[in-house]
């Protein structure tokens, strides 16, 4: 029986854990070739040694153009085409609340989260679109939000911006390049179960007094479907915006949170 993506080739940027791993691996069971881009090199061992030739791996930061355009270069080399892009790479970062900063730790904050978050996804995103116009044959671009674009969190400030800057920038790309038969959509997440979120427990527990565990506990309990996500729930839809299903589809962020934003 042939999979959903059978025959396609896909960039996964933040390809090597958590999320991005997910969507690799399902990928992959879907018929597809992939190319990980991570900025870790040794986590990229992890695909390329349990998914084999279906997968290549390439070392790069996408806050580096060269790098961007270095790894659609090798997915090119690697396969011979490149049908679908999914910009997962991207930052937490909780430590400057909105008032307890100062200036210039703000400003260094704005910078390191938006030059993943925004500039990275925008730079990989325009070179990918570059090789699929030149190939004539339309492909499929998903980026990865987050349910913090929706609604603001009072504790990342900067992080939720950067992130509704992601389903803005889906919006205004979607709308331009599906002349191309270019389908831009988007992902957003709520709370995902991930190892961050051992980081994320303890400086809630910091900047709230809690006891370590507790928030972790309370924000599985908010979700209307009763715990936080999983990398495996999200797989799903990306591979329904990577594949024909979803020609129809333009310019869209879709919920996956378990019911935790409705839009």
């Amino acid at each position: 029986m042939m999979g959903w993506l059978e025959g396609k080739v896909a960039l996964v940027t933040g390809g090597a854990s958590g999320l991005g791993l997910a969507i690799v691996e399902r990928f992959v069971h879907e018929g597809a070739t992939v190319m990980a881009m991570d900025r870790s090199r040794d986590k990229l061992e992890k695909p390329r040694a349990d998914l084999g030739a279906s997968v290549a791996t390439f070392a790069g930061d996408v806050t580096s153009p060269a790098d961007n355009s270095g790894a659609v270069a090798a997915a090119l080399e690697a396969f011979g085409q490149l049908d679908v892009f999914v910009g997962n790479a991207g930052l937490w970062d909780f430590n400057r609340p909105l008032l307890g900063s100062s200036i210039e730790d703000t400003a260094r904050g704005f910078d390191e989260l938006f030059a993943v978050n925004v500039k990275g996804l925008f730079f990989t995103l325009q070179a990918v679109a570059k090789r699929m116009i030149a190939r004539g044959r339309g492909g499929k671009i998903i980026n990865m939000a987050s349910q913090a674009g929706r609604r603001g969190e009072a504790l990342v400030s900067i992080y939720c911006a950067s992130k509704a800057a992601v389903i803005s920038l889906t919006q205004s790309a979607g709308l331009d390049l599906i002349k191309h038969r270019i389908n831009v959509n988007g992902i957003a997440p709520g709370v995902v179960d991930t190892p961050m979120w051992v980081e994320v427990d303890a400086l809630f527990a910091k900047y709230e007094h809690r006891p370590i565990g507790e928030k972790r506990r309370l924000v599985g309990e908010a979700v209307p479907f009763g715990r936080m996500g999983l990398p495996n729930d999200h797989v799903g839809a990306a591979v329904f915006l990577a594949s024909s299903d979803s020609d129809f589809v333009v310019a869209q962020t879709l919920n996956v949170d378990g019911g935790n934003w409705m839009s």
